[in-house]
C-alpha cells in the first residue's frame, strides 16, 4: 500500500484552527431522524450554541432540525471552514473535492467502514487520505465520534456524544470513541471541565502529535490527557513531547496506554528481546518524553483534576492534616512510598498549632485535629502549614463525623491555598454525607479525592513533574567509535548469510565501539586449550556454536581454568555437552582471559520499526529473566538517560556500595550505555543485542564485557 508523506499543497500542517475554529460547518448526512448519527450530531452544534454559521446537507431533505437544508455542498454559496462528514464510507471519497471546492480546509470523517472493517476499507481509507493531501485539507477520523470546543468564543460539538461538557481547562485525546463518551458522562458527575475534547478514531491523517503541538499554543488548555492504543510516531515524538513537557512554556501531559499485556509472544533469541516488548517501548517513550503515564482512567482523572487546578509543589516535603487517625497513617503510608516525606514543621508552627489545638490533638505530622474538631480548628491547622517554609505542599482529609462541619471546612480551604501558593489536595471521605463539601471544593478549584490514597499518589505525580521541570543536564561525554569498522564487519556477515554473531565477532564489534573486551582466542582441540591457558592465565571458557544461545544451560561454560591439565579437561567436558545439543555445530572452545569480579549487568539492544532501537539496562548473570529488574530507553540517548536507566533498577543499591560494599564504576557504566546507544542508533541491522554480563568493577577501575551476541537482519519496513 502507498504510502503518504510530503508536505501539504495548500495547508500548513501545524495549522488546526479551520478544524477547532471554524466560521462556517457544513453536516454532510444531517438528519431529522430520531437516534441516527446525523441527527445526534446536528442537534448538538445547534444546542451547544456554535457561534458560527451552520449548514445541514442532505439529498432529500428540505430542513433540518428548522434550519434550512442544503442538496450537496455546492448549492451552499459561502466559503465553508470545515465539513462533518457523516454518510457510508462508499460516499466519503467524493465529497473532499467538493469540500475543497468550497474552500474547506478541515473536514472530520464520522463515518465507520475504513481500515478499521478490513483490507477493503484499509484501501479506501488511504484514497481518502491522497484525497485530502492533494486538496491541502487536514482530516480528523476516519471511524470516529467528533471533536468538542467548549471555548466560549466557537462553542462548537461536532460529535455524537450525549452531553456536552462544562468549558475547562483539560484537552483530553482518545482513540476510543466509545470511552468518549464515558468519560464525558464521567466528568459531568466530578464537575471537570474541558478545553478541547477530540475523538481521533483511525488516525489517517490527524494523530496525537498534531493535536499535542496544537493544544501546547491552546492559552485554554493547562493540561493534556491522551487514551492511546497506539501510537504511530518514534523519536519525533520523544523530541517534540519533550520540549512542549519541559520547555520554556510547559505544559504537562497525562496518558494511559491500553494493551500492557502480551498474550502469546513469539520466541525470541536474546535476554533483551523476551524482556523487552511493547509495554516497555511506551514507558520508554512516555519517561523520556515526561508524559506521566496513569496506571488507570480513574488514576488519570485524578492527575489531571490536580495538574489543572494546583501550582506544583517546590519539592517534596508535605504535611497531612486530619481528624482521624487511621487516614492519617494511611496516607503516610502512601506518601512515602510514592517519594514524598513528611515535612518537619518548625518551632514557630509548633507553637501555633499548640495555641489553637487542644491538648488531645497529635501536632506532629501528620496532624491529627481529632474528630470533633470544627471548621475554625482545620483552618487554624491549615494555615499554620501553609505558611511554613518548610512544607510544599498540604493533604487535607476530613471524615464525617457528628460535630464535624463539612461544608464550612470546604469553604476555608481555597482561599489558604491560593493565598500560599502551593498545592493542596483533599480527601472528605465517605460520599452522601460530605457530598456538598466535595461540590464545594470542586467549584473552587481543590482537586478531590474519595480516599487519600488517591491524594497521596496525585501529590507525587505533581511533584515528579516538578522533578522534570528542574532536571539538570550532565555534561556529555567525549567519545570515539571506529563506525566503518562495525559496518564492514556487519556486511561480512550479511554476505555469508550469518545473522547470529556470537562472542567472538560480537566482541570485535564491540572492542570497535570502545567496550572494554577481555582477550581470548578460540580452541578447536586441547591442545590449543592449554595453550591459550598458558598465554593468558586465568581464563574462562565458553562453547561456540550458533546454535546454542544460552551457553551455561547446557553446561557449556567453565571459570577460573588456571592450568593446562583443568584447560584440557574443561575442553573435553565442554564438547561433550554440546554434542548432546541436537542440530548444533559447534566451531569450538573461547578461551578467554578472566575478568576481575564485578557486579553483573545487562546491557541490551531490541529494534522496533516505528520507534527504532530500544536500549535495556539491568542486574545481570543467569538470573536477568527471573528478577526482570531492568529499565529501558530508546536510543539515542543522552547521559541524562543513562544516569537515570541505571538508578532506576531496584538493584542500583548494589552498585551504590549498600551494605559497606565497594562503590561500583557507575561512571564508566554509564559510557558504555552511551556507546551502545550510539551503537545501536549508527547501525539498524543490529535487530537484537545483549551484553551479559558485564563486569562493573570497583570505582576507577572500569568494566569488562564477559559474554555477548549479536542478531542481525536488515532494517525492519514494519514492526
Amino acid at each position: 500500500m502507498q504510502c503518504i508523506t510530503g508536505p501539504y499543497n495548500q495547508l500548513d500542517p501545524t495549522d488546526l484552527a479551520p478544524i477547532f475554529a471554524p466560521a462556517t460547518v457544513a453536516v454532510v448526512g444531517a438528519s431529522d431522524r430520531p437516534d441516527s448519527v446525523g441527527q445526534a450530531v446536528f442537534k448538538n452544534m445547534l444546542q451547544n450554541g456554535f457561534r458560527g454559521t451552520l449548514y445541514p446537507v442532505n439529498l432529500k431533505a428540505r430542513s433540518v432540525c428548522s434550519v434550512r437544508a442544503y442538496a450537496t455542498l455546492a448549492d451552499i454559496q459561502e466559503q465553508i471552514d470545515l465539513v462533518v462528514i457523516i454518510v457510508p464510507a462508499a460516499q466519503v471519497l467524493a465529497l473532499i473535492p467538493q469540500a475543497a471546492a468550497k474552500g474547506a480546509k478541515g473536514v472530520i470523517v464520522i463515518s465507520a467502514g475504513f481500515r478499521e472493517s478490513g483490507p477493503a476499507g484499509a484501501l479506501l481509507e488511504q484514497e481518502l487520505l491522497v484525497a485530502c493531501r492533494q486538496h491541502g485539507i487536514r482530516l480528523v477520523g476516519p471511524n470516529c465520534l467528533g471533536l468538542i470546543n467548549t471555548d466560549p468564543a466557537v462553542s462548537m460539538n461536532a460529535s455524537f456524544a450525549r452531553r456536552s461538557p462544562s468549558a475547562g481547562h483539560i484537552a483530553f485525546i482518545s482513540q476510543s470513541g466509545a470511552l468518549c463518551t464515558a468519560v464525558l458522562d464521567f466528568a459531568a458527575k466530578k464537575n471537570i471541565g474541558f478545553s478541547k475534547f477530540i475523538s481521533v478514531g483511525n488516525k489517517a491523517d490527524i494523530g496525537e502529535l498534531d493535536l499535542i503541538r496544537f493544544l501546547h499554543d491552546d492559552p485554554k488548555t493547562k493540561v493534556i490527557m491522551l487514551y492511546v492504543e497506539d501510537l504511530r510516531y518514534g523519536r519525533e515524538f520523544i523530541e517534540t513531547v519533550r520540549e512542549i513537557t519541559g520547555g520554556d512554556n510547559p505544559t504537562p501531559i497525562l496518558a494511559i496506554k491500553s494493551g500492557r499485556t502480551s498474550e502469546g509472544a513469539a520466541a525470541v533469541s536474546s535476554h533483551t528481546g523476551s524482556l523487552a516488548g511493547s509495554e516497555a517501548v511506551y514507558t520508554a517513550l512516555f519517561e523520556q518524553s515526561g508524559v506521566f503515564r496513569a496506571q488507570t482512567i480513574e488514576d488519570l482523572f485524578d492527575t489531571a483534576m490536580a495538574f489543572a487546578t494546583q501550582p506544583l509543589p517546590r519539592s517534596n516535603r508535605m504535611a497531612i492534616i486530619t481528624n482521624a487517625g487511621g487516614p492519617g497513617i494511611i496516607a503516610t503510608d502512601v506518601t512515602i512510598n510514592s517519594g514524598l516525606r513528611l515535612a518537619k514543621l518548625s518551632e514557630e508552627t509548633n507553637e501555633v498549632l499548640k495555641s489553637h489545638l487542644p491538648a488531645t490533638a497529635s501536632i506532629k505530622n501528620p496532624i491529627d485535629v481529632i474528630g470533633d474538631a470544627r471548621s475554625d480548628r482545620y483552618q487554624a491547622a491549615l494555615d499554620a502549614v501553609l505558611s511554613d517554609e518548610g512544607v510544599d505542599g498540604v493533604i487535607f482529609i476530613l471524615t464525617p463525623q457528628s460535630m464535624t462541619e463539612i461544608e464550612a471546612t470546604a469553604n476555608v480551604i481555597p482561599a489558604l491555598a491560593r493565598r500560599s501558593g502551593k498545592p493542596v489536595v483533599a480527601s472528605f471521605m465517605g460520599l452522601l454525607d460530605v457530598s456538598k463539601g466535595v461540590e464545594i471544593l470542586e467549584q473552587n478549584g481543590i482537586p478531590h479525592y474519595q480516599f487519600p490514597e488517591a491524594a497521596a499518589r496525585t501529590m507525587s505525580a505533581l511533584y515528579q513533574y516538578s522533578c522534570w521541570l528542574r532536571r539538570q543536564h550532565l555534561k556529555e561525554f567525549d567519545l570515539t567509535v571506529d563506525g566503518p569498522r562495525v559496518t564492514k564487519l556487519i556486511d561480512q556477515a550479511m554476505e555469508t548469510g550469518s545473522h547470529y554473531l556470537g562472542e567472538i565477532e560480537g566482541n570485535e564489534i564491540l572492542a570497535a565501539y570502545g567496550f572494554p573486551v577481555m582477550p581470548g582466542s578460540l580452541a578447536t582441540s586441547e591442545d590449543e586449550a592449554a595453550a591459550a591457558v598458558a598465554l593468558l592465565g586465568r581464563c574462562a571458557m565458553k562453547i561456540v556454536s550458533p546454535q546454542i544461545v544460552h551457553k551455561s544451560d547446557v553446561g557449556g561454560v567453565r571459570v577460573g581454568i588456571g592450568t593446562e591439565e583443568a584447560a584440557r579437561a574443561a575442553f573435553r567436558e565442554i564438547m561433550a555437552a554440546g554434542r548432546q545439543v541436537q542440530g548444533a555445530v559447534i566451531r569450538g572452545v573461547l578461551m578467554q582471559k578472566m575478568a576481575a569480579s564485578g557486579v553483573e549487568v545487562i546491557l541490551g539492544i531490541k529494534r522496533y520499526a516505528t520507534f527504532g532501537p530500544l536500549l535495556m539496562f539491568g542486574l545481570g548473570g543467569i538470573f536477568v529473566e527471573i528478577f526482570k529488574d531492568v529499565s529501558f530507553r530508546l536510543a539515542p540517548i543522552r547521559r541524562n538517560g543513562a544516569h537515570h536507566m541505571v538508578r532506576s533498577i531496584r538493584a542500583f543499591p548494589i552498585l551504590n556500595g549498600a551494605r559497606g560494599a565497594a562503590l561500583a564504576d557507575v561512571t564508566e557504566l554509564e559510557r558504555c550505555l552511551m556507546r551502545l546507544s550510539m551503537l545501536a542508533a549508527d547501525h539498524p541491522e543490529i535487530a537484537e543485542l545483549d551484553i551479559n554480563p558485564l563486569l562493573v568493577h570497583e570505582d576507577g577501575a572500569g568494566c569488562s564485557v564477559a559474554d555477548c551476541r549479536i542478531l542481525l537482519s536488515p532494517p525492519p519496513a514494519d514492526d
